[in-house]
């Protein structure tokens, strides 16, 4: 069965937080993954559900798949590169802030006849 893959990388959220939303999807057929993530009011939500349009898009346009039979196989968030900033303190010292990125990964596959 083929396996279709979309990426989105660089994202301005933190792993955790993404983590936490794309738990609540994996494994669910692509529409009610897609409701599911339109009710939700976190950040992450709105770059999971683009991402996962993404992967919906290629499975039907590069492989002929058919949608109202995709389900979500796999899906994972990565940390990507941390933003490091200082932040300046009392008596001429600093702290250290860490902005974390997120890479989101989705698989879809097409659901075989039962």
């Amino acid at each position: 069965m083929i396996e279709v893959k979309a990426e989105s990388k660089y994202l301005r959220v933190s792993p955790y937080k993404a983590r936490r939303v794309i738990d609540l999807v994996r494994g669910k057929m692509v529409e009610e993954a897609e409701a599911i993530l339109e009710n939700l009011p976190h950040k992450s939500a709105r770059l999971i559900l683009k991402c996962l349009r993404s992967a919906k898009a290629n499975a039907e346009h590069n492989y002929g798949l058919r949608a109202d039979r995709l389900y979500i196989s796999k899906a994972f968030v990565n940390e990507g590169p941390r933003w490091k900033r200082l932040n300046p303190r009392a008596r001429g010292r600093a702290d250290i802030i860490q902005i974390r990125n997120s890479h989101i990964v989705i698989y879809v596959k097409e659901k075989e006849e039962e």
